[in-house]
């Protein structure tokens, strides 16, 4: 061993200790958060209902002049903790609350039939290279391409209003957010293919079918694991972006994009009314982010190696 490389060795252990101490903290503090907001979506009623109110009731007496909420901080109080909303003076601890669950529900289910869609095709993709490949990449090219926010304006409008919001904004993330998922799993799908367990099965007799599920497919977990928990975010804030449009979740469904929409003009004379709701939305997004690199950096043991 050179003094070079002595030198080297312990720094990189140092380097990997480091690693796996972020991870970790990444992991515990985001994990943290996601939490709460896991449980604040099923526990979103009871709370609400100790103060008695609801994300659809109006308070009038709670507004000022102006239709502004009377008091500190838009009119926080034992009986509203984040106050009301201008005009209306609807609880506001409530509308987050159960806006979580819209915002949790769409986020999970679309990056779940994402994933399903994904790793399917990917699979086939990368485990019959020629027309099946062809095929499935320029599908994958093809929707890379595609403007998805005008497509989803002009659904909106062409979907009639008795359809559920959630469930058309769920289908429509789900069904466009695939292509990633799937260019990562057909690459990897073409290195595992060829490696040695991979191809002793195939000499064994074991179809495509079992190879893909028992072989390739428990070797793509972790990376399935990490890139479902930050594609999350991602859906969220689509969610969001789309109700603040206008085109996602109609009124009076409690949405943290389109409370964020309506608090803009009041900005000025209640700042609560948009912090709120954005808070909320910064600290799922940011919990769902940190939780996936902090996975990312304990599962794949390369990161941080190098000298």
């Amino acid at each position: 061993m050179t003094d070079a490389t002595a030198k080297a060795a312990p720094k990189a252990e140092r380097r990997r200790r480091v690693l796996r101490s972020g991870a970790r903290s990444s992991i515990v503090v985001g994990g943290a958060i996601v939490l709460f907001f896991v449980l604040l979506a099923p526990l979103a009623g009871l709370l609400s209902a100790i103060t008695g109110n609801d994300p659809y009731a109006e308070h009038p007496e709670a507004l000022g002049a102006g239709s502004v909420p009377a008091g500190f901080g838009g009119g926080i109080s034992a009986r509203h903790w984040f106050g009301v909303t201008p005009l209306r003076g609807v609880d506001l601890f409530s509308i987050v609350a159960y806006g979580s669950r819209i915002s949790l529900g769409i986020g999970v289910v679309s990056s779940v039939i994402s994933l399903v869609i994904g790793v399917a095709l990917g699979l086939l993709a990368g485990y019959f290279p020629g027309l099946v490949d062809a095929l499935i990449s320029r599908t994958m090219d093809v929707f890379f391409g595609f403007p998805f926010l005008i497509f989803a304006i002009a659904l909106s409008a062409v979907v009639p209003q008795g359809f559920p919001r959630p469930v058309l904004l769920t289908l429509v993330l789900g069904f466009f957010g695939w292509p990633g998922i799937a260019r990562l799993v057909r690459g990897q799908t073409l290195t595992l293919s060829k490696r040695n367990f991979a191809v002793a099965s195939k000499v064994m007799g074991a179809s495509p079918a079992h190879v893909l599920w028992h072989q390739i497919l428990p070797n793509l977990m972790p990376l399935l694991i990490v890139n479902i928990t930050l594609s999350i975010p991602g859906r969220i804030g689509a969610e969001a972006g789309l109700s603040f449009l206008g085109v996602g979740m109609n009124p009076p469904t409690p949405s943290w994009g389109r409370s964020i929409s309506d608090a803009v003009q009041w900005a000025l004379v209640d700042p609560m009314y948009l912090i709120f709701p954005g808070a909320a939305l910064f600290l799922l997004t940011f919990g769902f982010n940190l939780l996936g690199d902090g996975l990312s950096d304990a599962i794949d043991p390369r990161k941080g190696v190098r000298a």
